[in-house]
């Protein structure tokens, strides 16, 4: 619930109102004066005031003045007498909400209180969207505090501001690419263009129309000139991602562009001069692949100028509530949902599970349990089957207790059922087994039989109803 300040002079007034609202769950501050009701809200910062505008010493509307100076996003609700209904819009035009006029309804109130409120709300989710696009320039973009981020993020420091070739190396879905749009922002080229290519995802035919660009008629389908993209990232930064799924036919012309600095589109006949900063990312290991041979060595050494390893998340589990919490919050966003977090059973198997998708995995783990949840946190059971613990099939051969057959069970559950209800009211009754039946309302002869068949026994069995 909310922190509410009153300020009224009335005492009454101010007794009435901490009541009803301490009633609805808030938290409640008092104060008897405009200037007591200005140091309470530099002291608290409580998400509403309610001032009454009538006050000895300096206004309402003057406190409300000297409160927003240390606060510019207060909120404020004003009561007011009939007679000052001027004043209190006035009120209204120097950014309080509303206003109520004394004798004020309670139920009108507490409406006017909710509505305020949920401004504030609305307010803060815009001013945290609008603060998160401002961190996608910084490398606060990227999530975590453990040992091993935090060492990322130092090396990333130091590396970005300078135009040197950076290879990136790690599992997939640990955020190559967001590391890679990092070093660009932080770098002198901040204000080019950040282009991604990825390598694996081209035809190998195709390769070098991409990166390179063609001249109109080039080949059948080149209808007219088109630039690659290298020349697409003149001045900025490429990003070279699955750079080990590059044909070796393409990383001979990519070497060559590498050493000269400059590209020559298919069909073209001069040479193009290009100023582009070089990332290369991969999930391979390249030194293995020059020596298998699926890679060239003089290529590796030209991307390797600079090499930074990402670490999977199963080696930073601290950085995952800090991870989860942020998902959840984008996704809410993204699909106006409203979860609020995770229950513990669910996060305990998030945090030991070793997400070999990494952040990736995570991400749409999560996705998928935001969209399945009846509540707002996410249970254990509506996470993806493969982070779940397998549950234990419980059959007649596991669980000695349970017979196989269905009709079997339900046949000595109504036994103990039986039994347990005819003791019961036999005790009630004494033993007197004509009033036990008549209880039951069953006859005297089907309770007869029913004592024998499930062997009940009363030691103070009474024929008749004496």
């Amino acid at each position: 619930m909310a922190r509410i300040l009153v300020v009224d002079d009335d005492a009454a007034v101010r007794g009435a109102l901490s009541a009803l609202l301490e009633y609805h769950g808030h938290t409640v501050e008092l104060a008897h004066d405009g200037e007591a009701g200005v140091a309470s809200h530099a002291r608290r910062s409580p998400d509403l005031a309610i001032l009454d505008l009538t006050l000895p010493g300096i206004s309402g509307v003057q406190a409300f003045e000297q409160i927003r100076r240390h606060d510019a996003d207060a909120l404020a609700i004003f009561l007011t007498a009939f007679g000052t209904i001027r004043s209190a819009v006035e009120a209204i035009r120097l950014g309080g909400f509303d206003f109520l006029t004394k004798p004020f309804d309670n139920d009108e109130l507490m409406v006017t209180i909710d509505r305020a409120l949920a401004f504030r709300r609305l307010s803060e989710r815009v001013a945290t969207l609008e603060a998160d696009l401002e961190t996608k320039s910084t490398f606060s973009a990227i999530i975590g505090r453990s040992d091993a981020m935090r060492d990322v993020l130092r090396t990333l420091a130091k590396v970005a501001p300078l135009d040197t070739t950076v290879l990136l190396l790690g599992e997939s879905g640990t955020g190559k690419e967001l590391v890679a749009q990092s070093l660009h922002r932080h770098s002198r080229r901040a204000s080019k263009p950040f282009i991604a290519i990825n390598c694996g995802a081209i035809a190998p035919t195709l390769v070098e129309s991409e990166l390179f660009g063609h001249e109109r008629g080039a080949f059948t389908d080149a209808r007219e000139t088109r630039p690659g993209r290298f020349e697409q990232a003149e001045g900025g930064t490429i990003l070279l991602d699955e750079i080990g799924e590059l044909p070796l036919q393409s990383q001979a012309t990519l070497l060559r562009v590498l050493q000269e600095r400059e590209i020559s589109r298919i069909g073209g006949r001069k040479p193009i001069p290009i100023d582009v900063r070089i990332v290369a990312a991969t999930n391979r290991n390249l030194a293995q692949a020059v020596t298998s041979g699926t890679f060239r060595s003089d290529l590796y050494y030209r991307l390797n100028v600079f090499e930074l390893t990402l670490p999977p998340l199963r080696q930073r589990r601290e950085d995952l509530p800090l991870l989860i919490e942020h998902f959840i919050d984008r996704l809410n966003v993204r699909l106006d949902l409203r979860i609020q977090g995770v229950t513990p059973a669910a996060r305990d198997c998030l945090v030991s599970y070793d997400w070999p998708g990494n952040v990736r995995e995570l991400e749409n783990a999560l996705q998928r349990a935001m969209i399945l949840a009846d509540g707002p946190m996410i249970e254990l059971g509506q996470l993806p089957p493969a982070l779940a613990p397998a549950q234990p099939t419980v059959t007649a051969q596991s669980h000695p207790e349970l017979p196989g057959r269905f009709e079997d069970v339900v046949a000595k559950a109504t036994e103990r059922v039986e039994r347990t209800l005819i003791e019961n009211t036999l005790v009630l009754c004494r033993g007197n087994r004509t009033k036990t039946a008549a209880a039951l309302g069953m006859s005297r002869r089907t309770l007869f039989t029913k004592l024998k068949k499930l062997r009940v026994l009363s030691d103070c069995e009474v024929d008749d109803e004496t």
